[in-house]
């Protein structure tokens, strides 16, 4: 006697370009001003009105100051993109700044099996929040 054969119904497959969802942070609208800038070893995409959240600048600076980054890398304004080599001479990206903080407690452990040997330490990274007000 033939066993009964059960079928399952398939499944609506779409394409990937339908599913694809764009990576969080880097919308972007046609025409929309940007710039690619460095500080503290990074990089970071920025524009107008956005916070970032950035290693902690050298000197006193407080809350409400203006900062003034000078390490543009790229600024693209929907229809024109320059590119510097490495830097944009004359272009420059301004923020105030909203607040000042310490990270996270990171844990650095350091242990050695079977010899009663264990150190701890913890570190929290300062950073800066910064609003961009201004891509020039």
């Amino acid at each position: 006697m033939p066993a009964a054969s059960k079928t399952t119904p398939k499944k609506k497959t779409t394409s990937a370009a339908a599913t694809k969802k764009p990576v969080a942070g880097r919308e972007q609208s046609a025409g929309a001003l940007f710039a690619v800038i460095e500080t503290g070893g990074k990089q970071y995409q920025v524009k107008e009105e956005q916070v970032i959240t950035i290693e902690k600048l050298s000197g006193t600076i407080k809350t409400g100051d203006v900062v003034v980054f000078d390490k543009v890398l790229l600024v693209d304004n929907g229809k024109d993109t320059q590119i510097g080599d490495p830097y944009l001479k004359g272009a420059k990206v301004e923020g105030t700044l909203e607040e000042e903080g310490r990270g996270k407690k990171i844990r650095v452990l350091r242990y050695k099996a079977k010899s009663r040997y264990l150190k701890q330490k913890g570190h929290r990274q300062p950073f800066i929040k910064v609003k961009i007000t201004a891509i020039k």
